[in-house]
């Protein structure tokens, strides 16, 4: 898909040396703590049959990704949108929209009937985004355990 800013987004469906340097990339600018993925697992993501892994090209080159987990549950089938980062260079020419416009309706495409997504507070810009393409804030607490 081409968005009309230029930005155009795929599913990727190998990996190579661009997708790995890409990615070496863009996580450092969403997690400070998270070591860049291997090629391994960027493999890993691809073969899944529940997750897809989005990239984001503006001049030919990455400049974003995000994850799209799908699977099904006892009450439906389920999305989830997760490591959503646009380089910094690339902010505000649109790459975030198209990859989340896209996400929506590969969920949709796959039987989903909600996508759900976290984003922190501190980020402003991306919550934004968010609630321009319609997400809405839900009345509930996330939680999380940690196993490691």
């Amino acid at each position: 898909m081409t968005a009309p800013d230029g930005v155009s987004v795929s599913i990727a469906t190998e990996v190579d040396d661009e997708l790995v340097q890409a990615l070496t990339a863009l996580l450092p600018q969403l997690s400070s703590s998270a070591p860049p993925p291997t090629a391994e697992d960027l493999a890993e993501i691809i073969a899944s049959p529940a997750t897809d892994l989005l990239v984001a090209r503006l001049d030919g080159r990455i400049v974003g990704s995000l994850t799209l987990a799908v699977f099904r549950i006892p009450t439906g089938v389920r999305a989830w949108i997760e490591d959503v980062v646009t380089d910094e260079a690339a902010r505000g020419r649109g790459v975030g929209t198209a990859l989340n416009r896209f996400a929506l309706e590969r969920a949709r495409e796959r039987g989903a009937k909600t996508v759900d997504l976290t984003s922190r507070p501190s980020r402003e810009a991306a919550n934004r985004l968010y609630q321009r393409i319609g997400f809405a804030a839900r009345t509930t607490n996330v939680y999380r355990y940690e196993l490691a």
